[in-house]
Parts: C-alpha cells; sequence; structure tokens
C-alpha cells in the first residue's frame, strides 16, 4: 500500500570528477545522515558518482567499470530498509553509454537514461553520451517518481511523457553551472513544467568548482501551485529533509528549508571564491602566490584567495622596478597587511638588466619599445613560478576579461599561473565587485570583514607601469567604453555597425574587434578561470587563432546593397542613409 507521507533528504553536495571511490563515501555518509533525520529516500545530484562533467574521462572502459561497482556496493547496502537512494554515474549498455540517474532500494537497481543531452555553451554531452529512450517513472515503495534529468526540463517532451505515463511528482538532478541571471531563468523553466503538467518539482544542483565552472546549488522545490516551497542556499554544501504529504490533489512539500540565496555582484563574488577554493583544494596545492602590484586586480585576487584558503595559505610578492610608484609599494603593502598574508619585496632590477644586457649584442641600434617593457613582465613572471617549484604553492594570474580580450597582458609574463579567479570579469566589475568586498564578504569566507582593498587602489588611474607615466587609457579607450564595445562583440555576436549604433566610433570598434582576434592565440594559452559571464573565454566561446574576418562595420542595407551590386541586381526605391 503506497504511503501518504514521504520525506526526501536532498544531498546538494560537491563530488570531486574522478574520486569515485571518494563520492561513493560521500554518498554513505549522506545516507547515513538521510536516516537519522527519518527519511525514507535521498536524492543527489546528476552524475554523483563520477562528478560533473567528466568530460571524455566517461568514455574510459575502466572508469565506466569503476562508477558501476561503486553503485552496485551502494544498492547492496540499502538490503537493510534503510532510506533509498537516487544517484547518477555514467552508465554503459551494450554498445550504448547513458548520463544515467538509478533509484537503489531494498538491493534493486532501477535505471532511467537523460534523454535531451545538451550540446551548446559548456555543454558537449552529445560527444559523450547517448540520448536514452522517452521514460516512465519508477517506483519507489508504490509512489510513481519521474525523474527527468537536468535538460530534460528545458523541453516539455520528458516531463509531458512523465505525466501522462502516472508520474506523482518530479524529482530532477541537475548539473547547472552558475552564470549570472541562471536562477531565474531556472526557476522559469521549472514553473513551465510545473504548470504544464500539474505536478510538483524538486530542482537539486550540484555544488562546487570544477575546472572554469561553478555549480552553485540553490537547489529549491515548488509545489503543483508553483509556490515555492523550498529553497537551499547557494554555493555552499547541504543536506536538506523535506516532508511530503498526499492529499485529494496529489502530493504537497509541507516542510522544507527557506534560504536566502545572493543574486548579482555577491553571487558573482561568491562563485569566484568557491571556483578558485576547489580549484586549489581539489588539485591539492597547499596554497597559492601572487604578484601583488597595488592595482586593482591584483588586489581582489588576493581578498579572493584569502576569502577561500585563508591568509595563511597565501603568499603575496611584489616585484618593484624602476617604473613602480612609491604609491604602488604603498599601496600594495596596506593591502597585505590588511588581508594578513605573507608579504615579501622582491625587486627586479637585475634579471630585467640581465636579460637586456644578454640581448644587447642583436637589439644594438633598435629603440627601446614594448619588447623592453615585456622583459619586465617576463621577468615577474619568471620569479614567480620559481617560488612556485620551490615551496609548492600554485602560482595565480590575475588579468580581467577587458585585458584578456584586447591582448593587454604579457604572455609568459604576467599571464604565468595555474588559475585566474577574475578571468571573466571586466575591469569595471573588478572596480565594483572590489567595493562591495569592503562593505560585504560571502558566508563562508576565511578573510577579514571590514575594508581589505585600499581606497586609494579604488580611485587610482589604472597602469601596468612598464615606464614613466604610463595608464592604460594611453592605449586603450576607457574601460567603461571599452568594456560594452566588448559586451556587444563578445558575448551578444553583435554587428560591428550595431554597436556603433549605439554611439561608439567606427575606428575605436574595429580596433578593439581587431585586437579581440588577434589576442586568440594567447588566451588559448591562457590559465583556467571562473566563468561568471554567459559566454566566457574557452568552453563558450571556440575562435579560431587563424582569422582573416574582420566586420568592416557596414549597416544592414549598405550589406544589402552591395550583394545585389555584386550578383548584378539593381535596387529600386529611394534609401535614407
Amino acid at each position: 500500500m503506497a504511503q501518504n507521507i514521504l520525506k526526501i533528504a536532498l544531498a546538494q553536495l560537491n563530488p570531486i570528477v574522478g574520486d569515485v571511490a571518494g563520492n561513493e563515501q560521500k554518498a554513505r555518509d549522506a545516507r547515513a545522515e538521510a536516516a537519522r533525520l527519518g527519511a525514507d529516500l535521498i536524492m543527489f545530484p546528476e552524475q554523483f558518482l563520477a562528478a560533473y562533467p567528466a568530460e571524455d574521462l566517461v568514455l574510459k572502459p575502466a572508469f565506466q567499470d569503476v562508477c558501476r561497482a561503486a553503485l552496485e556496493r551502494l544498492a547492496h547496502e540499502t538490503e537493510d530498509g534503510g532510506p533509498g537512494m537516487l544517484i547518477g554515474l555514467p552508465w554503459r549498455e551494450g554498445d550504448d553509454l547513458y548520463n544515467a540517474y538509478a533509484l537503489l532500494d531494498k538491493g534493486q537497481i532501477t535505471i532511467r537514461y537523460k534523454v535531451d543531452l545538451p550540446n551548446y555553451d559548456v555543454f558537449d554531452e552529445k560527444r559523450n553520451f547517448d540520448a536514452g529512450p522517452l521514460p516512465g517513472p519508477v517506483n519507489f515503495r508504490g509512489i510513481r517518481i519521474g525523474i527527468p534529468i537536468c535538460e530534460d526540463i528545458w523541453t516539455g517532451d520528458v516531463v509531458e511523457c512523465l505525466a501522462e505515463t502516472g508520474a506523482e511528482l518530479l524529482l530532477v538532478p541537475n548539473g547547472s553551472p552558475y552564470h549570472r541571471g541562471k536562477t531565474d531563468e531556472r526557476f522559469n523553466i521549472a514553473t513551465s513544467r510545473v504548470t504544464e503538467s500539474g505536478l510538483p518539482l524538486v530542482y537539486l544542483n550540484l555544488v562546487g568548482g570544477q575546472d572554469e565552472l561553478v555549480f552553485d546549488g540553490a537547489s529549491f522545490i515548488l509545489n503543483a501551485d508553483c509556490s515555492l516551497a523550498g529553497q537551499l542556499p547557494a554555493f555552499e554544501e547541504t543536506i536538506a529533509l523535506t516532508v511530503w504529504e498526499k492529499g485529494e490533489n496529489g502530493w504537497v512539500c509541507r516542510e522544507a528549508p527557506m534560504n536566502t540565496v545572493d543574486e548579482g555582484r555577491e553571487a558573482d563574488y561568491a562563485a569566484c571564491v568557491l571556483g578558485l577554493r576547489d580549484y586549489v583544494d581539489k588539485n591539492r596545492f597547499p596554497g597559492v602566490v601572487l604578484g601583488l602590484s597595488g592595482g586593482i586586480d591584483s588586489a581582489i585576487c588576493a581578498a579572493m584567495a584569502v576569502d577561500a584558503l585563508g591568509p595563511g595559505r597565501v603568499h603575496c610578492v611584489m616585484l618593484p622596478y624602476r617604473y613602480t610608484s612609491g604609491e604602488s609599494l604603498k599601496d600594495a603593502e596596506d593591502c597585505a597587511r590588511a588581508l594578513g598574508v605573507r608579504y615579501d619585496i622582491l625587486p627586479i632590477a637585475d634579471p630585467v638588466e640581465g636579460f637586456e644586457a644578454a640581448l644587447q649584442p642583436i637589439f644594438q641600434g633598435k629603440e627601446r619599445d614594448i619588447t623592453e617593457e615585456n622583459l619586465q613582465s617576463r621577468a615577474r613572471g619568471t620569479i614567480l613560478m620559481a617560488i612556485s617549484n620551490k615551496f609548492g604553492a600554485m602560482v595565480l594570474t590575475t588579468g580581467n576579461k577587458s585585458e584578456m580580450s584586447v591582448g593587454y597582458a604579457t604572455i609568459y609574463g604576467d599571464m604565468n599561473g595555474g588559475f585566474n579567479p577574475i578571468k571573466d570579469l571586466y575591469k569595471m566589475e573588478v572596480f565594483s565587485l572590489s567595493a562591495l568586498r569592503n562593505r560585504w564578504k560571502p558566508k563562508g569566507a576565511l578573510g577579514p570583514d571590514g575594508i581589505v582593498i585600499p581606497e586609494n587602489i579604488l580611485t587610482k588611474a589604472p597602469s601596468a607601469e612598464l615606464r614613466e607615466n604610463q595608464k592604460d587609457q594611453d592605449s586603450l579607450p576607457p574601460y567603461e567604453d571599452l568594456d560594452e564595445i566588448l559586451r556587444g562583440l563578445v558575448e551578444q555576436e553583435l554587428r560591428v555597425s550595431e554597436i556603433v549604433a549605439k554611439g561608439y566610433d567606427l575606428e575605436v570598434v574595429k580596433k578593439v574587434e581587431r585586437l579581440l582576434y588577434i589576442a586568440e592565440y594567447k588566451r588559448r594559452q591562457s590559465a583556467p578561470g571562473v566563468k561568471v559571464t554567459r559566454k566566457n573565454f574557452g568552453r563558450d566561446r571556440r575562435y579560431p587563432i587563424v582569422n582573416r574576418f574582420r566586420d568592416q562595420g557596414l549597416v544592414a542595407h549598405q550589406k544589402d546593397e552591395a550583394l545585389e551590386r555584386a550578383m548584378g541586381k539593381p535596387r529600386t526605391g529611394s534609401l535614407d542613409v
């Protein structure tokens, strides 16, 4: 006889890709906690045993075998009569490999397969998995549960099939990475599926960092009337008990936690901190080292590192040369002191002048130019990498998205490093988040309260300080303009003419587009960094390095006219240019 009360534990947890034994034990421990809470069933996110995305690792037969063996052990343990388990893994049947989700109960395994495989933005599932057939619900102790897996709710077919075949509620496991505004997108999609099916829905998401991606958790529950019945926190692990009751109109969630979820700039900063923490910890680095220049980018990276790892695992190094101002020396020291980190000053005059002396025989008679400027950056990069090699700490690189877009960075110099927490933040966003951090810090942050980025860093003009009185705006448009032009070119894929129509100079936009394209080879060799925007460099935006295309900025009607001339077709009618 079917029960009228159902207690489901939601395991919003942080697995590690490839650590099947560790993920298995994490699931086992979570099940024990669910039993202590009195749960009938515990639910885990998508691909939990493998962790997500495991990319081509899932194609390795040995890896598939290890995942399957872990699942079979967990299934055997459910013979104890305790909570059932819903958990994901890669699952091979014959020649097909599926993104699968398994119900484990009383020693038995029931499998469902993901139907809609995403193949856009950061997703590449059609490369790794085969699509499953439209599913029916699984039977858990007399209750018919529909299990659409992540992308399966972004179109309506799978949910429609589950509703038509008798599902009583929808439990949706997800591996949905963060980007700005993603929370609203998920709510809108889930609400549409609840409205169409008339069924309540649990949206359970992964939490944690995996390479460039950050999974923010922020799981939630909708009742059949689309009311919000529960909200789990963002950017942190939790095991939450939910209590469901079946009445005349079906299942209703009567008890669940209700948390406030940070959004906007706070969420961006929290994502950067979590992504950095997990990249360092999951790769087993003892800490990080970075160059602290007295500028805004290195200051916010230092703050994020301390928030992620604690001051004892962060080493900041000032690497001054003749163009380093006294102001920058003071600002860097003040920032390091506020953060409580180890801080060393290592002048780079000797290595820079040594490089220049070595090159003098072939540079003789040539004017000094950007070559000598880059020697400064490369000396700094070499010193930081040497510290990393000697002590084991990973080098953080600190270039923002504006600089990475237009190549305003020195390859094998300031681009040296293992990870970049602000790689997907434009320059003006760096300023905004720095001001935010001085008045707020995310939950769980290990850094100090209060002002950690000196006010002078927030107000002075940005400079690489590679020559006398250098300012970024000597060679770049004002960052307010540059960032908006880049958003048009990168995130929105606008025509040059469309950006010009917003009030920007044609030649400036064309110059920025040219710089964007020719810097592709640098970005291919850059460190990974946290994805924050809808389109980051790397997984989201895959442009060729060899690329002669340039948008000349013709407006649409001019292009039409040119095409008709080329085809020998006269254009009729007047045209208002």
